[in-house]
C-alpha cells in the first residue's frame, strides 16, 4: 500500500497548521492508508530563526553588497540576533514563559526599524501585561530580520509568503520558470535540504502538495524539483486554492515538469482515485477533475462514478505528522481581535462547504469552494471537535466558512453547551439580521469569541450593487449585537468596487470611522477590488460599466482581470488614506477627525450624517421575537428564600455576579421551575406562549411582569429566547 505525504510549502502563518492536508490526511487515513502531513513551511520559518539558520544568512548577508543603515546595524548586531533567536523562537512557542523580565528591558534584545516604527504602539502596554508585551518585542525582532533577509538574500522573503508577487496571475509559466532555472537563494537551499531530510524519514511513495496562495506556488516548485531530481520514483500532485482559482484553463505543459498531476476543487475524491490508479487497483482507471500529461498532451479527466463527498460524511483531520506544540504566536499588531490571526494556534475546521449566500457580484460564485453549498450537522461538528481536542491538547477552533450559516450555527452553539465543552472558537460569517440580541448571547456562551464578515462597500447603493443582501443599519444592528455579547468583529472593507464614485470612497471611510468610533468593528481591513473571471462583474462587464483589458484564456494563470473603470477614477491613489485612517481608528487615533484630513489631496466632504451609526444602533430592541421562541435558560438554577410572611427574595449566582430580587412565593417557584424545565440539556422544550400561559397570574399580570426589573435582569442574565 502506498504511503502519502502531504506538505504546506512555504509560506504560510506560523502559529497554526494550514487545514488542508490534515484533512486529506484525515480521509486517507480512514481508507486504510498511510498518510502523513508535513509542514515544511513551518519547518524551514524554524530552521532559518535559530541559531544555526542565522548564523548561514549573516555569513551570506556579508557576501552581499547591499548596505543601508538598517543592514549595517543588524550586522554590528549579528552575535545579538544569533546569540537570542532560540530564546525568541522559545518563548514565541509559550514555553520559558519567565523570560518576559528580561525581554522587555532595553538592552537584551536588538532593536531595529520595527522597533522605531512603533514607539507610539509601545506606549499602549501601559494596559497590557508583562507576556503580552515581551512577545510583541519578539515579533518585532522577527519583523526585522525577515525585513533584512527580504532586502540581502531574496525579494521573495515574506513572513507568510514566498514570490508571491510573481505568482499572481502570471499570464504565462515564464518568469517561474526562469526562477527555477537559476542557483537557489540560502531560503531556497533550506526549503531543499528539509525537503531530502524528510522524504529520506519518511520515504513516501506519493507526496502532495497543497498550495492554497499564490506565496506557496514558487516554494512548492522548488520543493518538487528537488524531488524530481533525486528521487525519479516519487509522484507528485498539486492542488489547493490557488490551483482552483488560477489554474482552471492550465494550457501550459512546463509545470508538469515538477508534478505528475494537478487536481481541482475538494481534492479527496481526485486523491484516492490517483493513488488507486497507481496502486493498479482499478482495470479501468477512473479519474475525478485531474489534469495530467498523457502522450505529451495536456488531458483533463473526471469520469468517476462519484464526484463529491457530502460535507457531513468527512472524516476528522488527522494531526499526524504535525506538533502544534511546534507553532509560533506572533503578535503583529496591538489591536486584540486584528492579532487573533497571528497569535496562538487553531484548530481548523469548515462548518460548511461553499457559501449559503453565493450571490454576491464581486464573488467566485462559479467555482465549486463557493458555488457547492453543502452543510455538516452540528452534532458531526463537534464530534470533530472533540477528536482535535484529543489529538491537539487545544480548545480553541478557527471555522474557516466562506460564510458559517446562522442556522447550523445556531445548533452548534447548543450542541457544544449540552456537551458542556470548555473551547473559543470564531468564524467568518455575513451580517445576517438572524444575528439578533438573544442569538448572539447563546454564541457567546457556546465559546464564540470573535467574527468576521464583508461590509464590502460601506455605501447602501453599492451594497445593491454587490448583491450583497444586507444593509448599513441592518450591519449596524448586528455589530451592536455582537458587542453587546463580548464578540469581537472583523470587517472586511472593498473600495474601488466598478462606478464607485470619489464622494462614496469618502462617505464609506466615514461610516467606517463611525463603525469604529462605536466599538462595533474591533478591527477591520481594505482591500482594493480584484476583478476575477469567475464572478458575476466578469461576466457583465457591460453592467458593471467596466472595459476588460486582458484575456480570459491566457497559457497559465487566468484569475485576476485587468480592467478599466469607465468612471475614470484611479482608485489606487486612495489607498494610503485608507489604510492609514483604518491603522489609527483601530488604535484608537482619530475617531472625531474629519476624515478629509487622512488624504495628502482634496477630496469632497462626507455627506453621511456624522452620528448616523448611532441612530442605527439606537434602535428599540423587541421583547421577544415571536410567541414561539424557545425560552433557553444559561447558568444555575436561582435559589428562593423566605424573608417574612409575604416577601420572598429570589437570589441568582453566575460566574461574573450575584444577582437578588424581591418577588413572591408563586412567581419566585414559577421562576425556579421554568429554569430548570428551559435548561439547554433539559428534554422540555418550553416556548413564550407556554411560559405565559404557566404564569401564575391572569394576562395583565404577566404584561407587568414582563415590564417589571426582575425579567430585565433575568433577561440580561439568564433568559434567552431564541
Amino acid at each position: 500500500m502506498l504511503k502519502i505525504l502531504l506538505i504546506i510549502p512555504p509560506f504560510t502563518q506560523v502559529n497554526t497548521t494550514y487545514p488542508s492536508t490534515t484533512q486529506l490526511a484525515g480521509f486517507l487515513k480512514a481508507k486504510g492508508y498511510s498518510a502523513e502531513s508535513f509542514d515544511l513551511s513551518l519547518s524551514v520559518f524554524l530552521n532559518i530563526f535559530s541559531k544555526e539558520g542565522l548564523t548561514k544568512i549573516f555569513a551570506a548577508i556579508k557576501q552581499n553588497d547591499y548596505r543601508d543603515d538598517f543592514v549595517e546595524r543588524a550586522l554590528s548586531l549579528e552575535d545579538h540576533y544569533v546569540s537570542k533567536i532560540d530564546s525568541v523562537i522559545t518563548f514565541l512557542k509559550g514555553k520559558n514563559p519567565n523570560l518576559a523580565y528580561r525581554i522587555v528591558g532595553d538592552d537584551f534584545l536588538p532593536q531595529g526599524e520595527s522597533f522605531t516604527q512603533q514607539k507610539n504602539e509601545l506606549e499602549a502596554f501601559g494596559y497590557f501585561g508583562l507576556q503580552d508585551k515581551a512577545k510583541y518585542y519578539c515579533s518585532l525582532v522577527i519583523d526585522d530580520l525577515t525585513e533584512i533577509i527580504h532586502k540581502t538574500i531574496t525579494p521573495h522573503f515574506g513572513l507568510s509568503r514566498y514570490a508571491e508577487k510573481i505568482a499572481v496571475s502570471p499570464p504565462t509559466f515564464d518568469q517561474i520558470q526562469i526562477e527555477l532555472e537559476r542557483e537557489p537563494n540560502l531560503i531556497e537551499e533550506t526549503i531543499c535540504d528539509i525537503t531530502n531530510l524528510k522524504i529520506h524519514n519518511y520515504k513516501p511513495d506519493l507526496v502532495g502538495y497543497t498550495v492554497p496562495f499564490p506565496g506557496n506556488l514558487l516554494g512548492a516548485l522548488v520543493s518538487a524539483k528537488y524531488i524530481k531530481k533525486n528521487f525519479p520514483g516519487i509522484k507528485i500532485v498539486f492542488g489547493g486554492g490557488y490551483i482552483n482559482t488560477e489554474l482552471g484553463s492550465l494550457n501550459d505543459k512546463r509545470i508538469f515538469n515538477y508534478t505528475d498531476f494537478i487536481t481541482y476543487d475538494d481534492g479527496e475524491l481526485p486523491l484516492l482515485n490517483i493513488i488507486q490508479n497507481l496502486e493498479g487497483n482499478n482495470e479501468n482507471p477512473h479519474w475525478t477533475r485531474t489534469l495530467f500529461i498523457l502522450n505529451n498532451e495536456l488531458v483533463f479527466k473526471d469520469d468517476a462514478d462519484i464526484k463529491y463527498i457530502n460535507h457531513n460524511e468527512l472524516f476528522p483531520p488527522s494531526l499526524e505528522g504535525i506538533d502544534p506544540d511546534d507553532y509560533v504566536a506572533m503578535t503583529e499588531m496591538l489591536n486584540p481581535m486584528h492579532r487573533i490571526w497571528s497569535d496562538g494556534y487553531w484548530n481548523k475546521l469548515m462548518i460548511a462547504h461553499g457559501c449559503y449566500w453565493r450571490k454576491c457580484t464581486f464573488c467566485d460564485v462559479t467555482l465549486d469552494y463557493i458555488g457547492r453549498y453543502s452543510p455538516a450537522n452540528a452534532k458531526n461538528i463537534v464530534d470533530w471537535m472533540e477528536d482535535m481536542i484529543n489529538k491537539t491538547g487545544k480548545t480553541a477552533f478557527h471555522f474557516t466558512d466562506e460564510a458559517a450559516p446562522p442556522a447550523v450555527l445556531k445548533e452548534l452553539s447548543f450542541e457544544l453547551l449540552k456537551r458542556k465543552l470548555p473551547v473559543s472558537w470564531w468564524g467568518n460569517i455575513r451580517f445576517e439580521k438572524a444575528f439578533t440580541k438573544d442569538f448572539c448571547k447563546l454564541m457567546a456562551a457556546s465559546g464564540c469569541v470573535a467574527l468576521s464578515g464583508g461590509l464590502e462597500v460601506a455605501d447602501e447603493r453599492l451594497l445593491k450593487l454587490i448583491n450583497k443582501g444586507i444593509t448599513l443599519d441592518q450591519t449596524a444592528v448586528v455589530c451592536r449585537n455582537f458587542r453587546d455579547s463580548g464578540i469581537m468583529v472583523h470587517s472586511y472593507l472593498m473600495y474601488g468596487f466598478p462606478s464607485q464614485t470619489e464622494q462614496e470612497i469618502i462617505n464609506s471611510l466615514e461610516l467606517v470611522r463611525q463603525f469604529v468610533k462605536n466599538n462595533l468593528f474591533q478591527s477591520a481591513y481594505w482591500h482594493l477590488f480584484t476583478l476575477t473571471v469567475h464572478s458575476p462583474v466578469a461576466h457583465n462587464a457591460e453592467t458593471f460599466k467596466i472595459k476588460i483589458l486582458s484575456p480570459a484564456d491566457n497559457p497559465f494563470a487566468n484569475n485576476n482581470l485587468v480592467h478599466y473603470d469607465l468612471t475614470g477614477i484611479d482608485y489606487d491613489k486612495y489607498s494610503g488614506g485608507l489604510k492609514k485612517a483604518l491603522y489609527n481608528f483601530m488604535h484608537g487615533v482619530g475617531l472625531d477627525w474629519n476624515v478629509s484630513k487622512w488624504f495628502d489631496f482634496e477630496v469632497p466632504p462626507t455627506t453621511i450624517d456624522k452620528n448616523l451609526v448611532e441612530k442605527f444602533i439606537s434602535q428599540e430592541i423587541s421583547a421577544f421575537d415571536d410567541l414561539n421562541s424557545k425560552v433557553i435558560w444559561l447558568g444555575s438554577i436561582p435559589i428562593l428564600k423566605r424573608l417574612n410572611s409575604k416577601e420572598y427574595s429570589l437570589s441568582l449566582q453566575t460566574p461574573s455576579l450575584h444577582a437578588e430580587w424581591l418577588t413572591t412565593k408563586s412567581i419566585g417557584e414559577w421562576i425556579i421551575q421554568l429554569a430548570k424545565n428551559s435548561l439547554i440539556d433539559s428534554q422540555i422544550k418550553i416556548k413564550f406562549y407556554e411560559m405565559q400561559e404557566s404564569f401564575p397570574g391572569n394576562e395583565k399580570d404577566f404584561k407587568e411582569f414582563l415590564s417589571s426589573d426582575t425579567w430585565k435582569e433575568l433577561r440580561e442574565t439568564s433568559i434567552i429566547l431564541i
